[in-house]
């Protein structure tokens, strides 16, 4: 009877004792507890005025702040590139028609009438203001005339260089002066009777080579 009654006293005892909940049990009562959660922030925000924690709002404007400048910047981005691409392929295609005159049909008055023209000239220089006024920058100076000498050096230059809209220009302002200086060989050519096809295709891509084939072949023929 003794060993009987204390061990019914002692299983008392290990039953009486608190039990770990389980895994099964824990997950339910978090469930419950994120289910009172919601339903207490929504009875919150129909029932009563919701108000926006501090921190909360201020990560939120934070967030759409940093949105924002990226868009802004994206888009600032992509209508740079777009214009420097377009005026790229323009100015490129709108010289063409010149050369091509200027090589297959030297002599036709459409050709002497074309190339006396200033419109190339006038158009290709307000598109180059364009993207000069587009590409300009507070450093810009500083990178043109980066020595100690007010002198261009070739670190500066590169960087500058590195963007599109620059980049754009640059080849605007060459495709300009190398129409000029095909233009002159061209008139020179006409005016002493002076073969300058080879001489005109050169200023298209290569135009200082194509102003020495230019004096080369005056030479030669004028000697002759």
């Amino acid at each position: 009877m003794a060993l009987s009654s204390c061990f019914s006293s002692s299983q008392l005892k290990i039953d009486q004792c608190p039990r770990l909940p389980s895994r099964n049990s824990c997950k339910q009562i978090s469930r419950r507890r994120c289910a009172f959660s919601l339903t207490k922030m929504n009875a919150e925000l129909f029932g009563q005025p919701f108000v926006v924690p501090r921190t909360m709002g201020r990560t939120s404007l934070g967030r759409n702040k940093i949105c924002r400048r990226r868009s802004a910047v994206y888009a600032s981005w992509v209508g740079t590139s777009q214009i420097a691409s377009s005026a790229f392929t323009l100015g490129t295609i709108a010289v063409l028609p010149f050369y091509t005159s200027m090589v297959v049909a030297p002599r036709a008055e459409f050709t002497k009438k074309l190339v006396a023209s200033s419109i190339p000239y006038i158009v290709l220089g307000v598109l180059y203001g364009y993207l000069l006024y587009l590409s300009w920058t507070p450093e810009t100076i500083r990178l043109m005339f980066a020595s100690k000498y007010w002198l261009p050096e070739l670190p500066g230059i590169a960087k500058m260089f590195s963007a599109e809209m620059t980049l754009a220009s640059a080849w605007i302002h060459l495709l300009a002066v190398d129409l000029f200086a095909a233009r002159q060989v061209y008139l020179e050519g006409i005016k002493d009777n002076i073969e300058t096809r080879h001489s005109v295709s050169l200023c298209l891509l290569f135009c200082p080579i194509g102003i020495l084939a230019h004096f080369i072949t005056k030479a030669t023929t004028t000697s002759s």
